[in-house]
């Protein structure tokens, strides 16, 4: 099999035993997700399968779509309500300015990504040294926050959901938790959906649960897709074939107006074959990755 499965992934799952269940019912050994998911959040999960796992950097570097739900007053460890209580409190829920302190947050910071993450510190996840007991600082990063709008009012459970649309590498844990820093309560979150990722909508997905070995390639999409914010090449057979060999093409022979250091998509009639990138300079077009050797 060769394509791209949009996953809505379900609550209680990691996004790798999610992984793990499409392998095997593709019966495909090459399959890989873009852009993890926390067990208690759901929504978009695109998974590449077969070669076009190759693509896999282009949706991980996606920015993300989101809608949550913030609980005051309360503070853990993961910045989630699985996480171990740090703190709590009974904010005055009318001495609390959430509009203003949301529109604090959005346009590019400084993010500290939570202690229980899958960031790597000399090559152990950071999960797992805080599963250990072990303190390390963790490097604030810049993140984007384009857009974050509270959608609902505060609750008598202290409650209020948002929609937000953020650049890849922001942890909306830790929006939540710097939230309710700024707003001197505290705060965590208690649900996640991705509802957004790289233009993929929430309903285009298709539920774990729905899928079998029988119907899954039905759900199967063409891999360009991934790609298709790309210029698009056409090339004749026996460029194809070079191409597919490793192998690079002459600027001239193809027809096209070429921008330099440009990635393009390459095409043998339909048939998508992988990504190409442009050196004017040489007048060439250098392979980036093939998904189709097959010409």
């Amino acid at each position: 099999m060769l394509g791209l499965l949009l996953l809505n992934k379900p609550e209680g799952i990691t996004s790798f035993g999610a992984v793990a269940r499409v392998k095997r019912l593709a019966g495909e050994k090459r399959v890989g997700h873009t852009g993890t998911l926390d067990p208690m959040a759901t929504g978009v999960l695109p998974i590449l399968i077969g070669r076009a796992t190759v693509l896999s950097q282009y949706l991980i570097e996606a920015d993300k779509s989101y809608t949550a739900t913030v609980k005051l007053g309360i503070t853990t460890d993961t910045c989630d309500i699985t996480g171990n209580v740090i703190s709590q409190c009974k904010p005055d829920k009318n001495a609390l300015d959430i509009e203003g302190v949301l529109k604090q947050f959005t346009g590019k910071q400084m993010q500290t990504p939570p202690m229980f993450s899958a960031i790597k510190q000399n090559g152990v996840r950071m999960y797992e040294l805080a599963r250990r007991g072990e303190k390390v600082e963790i490097p604030a990063r810049e993140i984007e926050v384009f857009s974050l709008a509270q959608t609902s009012p505060l609750n008598d459970n202290l409650e209020f959901d948002i929609n937000t649309t953020v650049s890849k590498g922001t942890y909306i844990r830790s929006l939540c938790r710097d939230i309710g820093e700024n707003l001197g309560c505290g705060a965590t979150l208690t649900k996640l959906t991705r509802t957004k990722t790289a233009g993929f909508t929430l309903d285009r997905c298709v539920n774990l649960d729905d899928l079998t070995p029988e119907n899954i390639g039905d759900y199967i999409l063409p891999c360009d897709l991934v790609v298709d914010y790309m210029p698009k090449v056409t090339v004749s057979e026996k460029q194809a074939v070079r191409f597919c060999n490793g192998g690079e093409l002459s600027l001239d022979r193809i027809k096209n107006d070429f921008v330099d250091n440009t990635i393009y998509r390459v095409y043998l009639g339909d048939k998508f074959l992988g990504l190409g990138v442009t050196n004017t300079t040489e007048n060439i077009l250098k392979i980036v990755c093939l998904v189709d050797r097959q010409v």
